[in-house]
């Protein structure tokens, strides 16, 4: 019912941002000038598609840091939530992730505190203290080697 893509046009990355404007900016509030930051260049971006319709509703995006692979953006339209679109994303990424990048490369990410639940059942385990990010609490996760 959805499949993870690979970004490789400036139009399927258009798309992407599009959603995440939607997602983090309209009805998160995050500031805009929060939302896209200096890793857009570098970072590996996904895309999310309902197969039946072609409709773009999932956007992800990862890079690597100083720690390992940091995993972030991912956002699903409103219309799509708790019909299984993120795991597929999520899926999609890290399956992405295990051709790419080096074997026992830590993978890690900030999830916003409605999240976490959702990142544990993906094998994902909370690594610290509750932060706040662009004014939304969330949990250092990491995915266990």
């Amino acid at each position: 019912m959805y499949t993870t893509l690979h970004i490789t046009q400036p139009e399927q990355l258009a798309q992407a941002h599009q959603i995440r404007q939607q997602v983090f900016v309209i009805e998160q509030g995050v500031p805009s000038t929060l939302e896209l930051d200096q890793h857009e260049s570098s970072a590996h971006h996904y895309l999310l598609l309902h197969t039946p319709t072609g409709n773009p509703c999932g956007a992800a995006r990862w890079r690597y840091t100083d720690k390992g692979i940091k995993l972030e953006r991912f956002a699903v339209l409103a219309a799509y939530r708790n019909q299984g679109a993120g795991s597929v994303l999520l899926r999609g990424v890290l399956d992405d992730i295990a051709r790419q990048a080096p074997k026992r490369t830590l993978c890690y990410l900030h999830a916003q505190s409605p999240a976490v639940s959702f990142y544990l059942r993906a094998g994902f385990v909370i690594s610290g203290e509750a932060f706040e990010e662009a004014g939304i609490e969330h949990y250092p996760m990491l995915l266990p080697l």
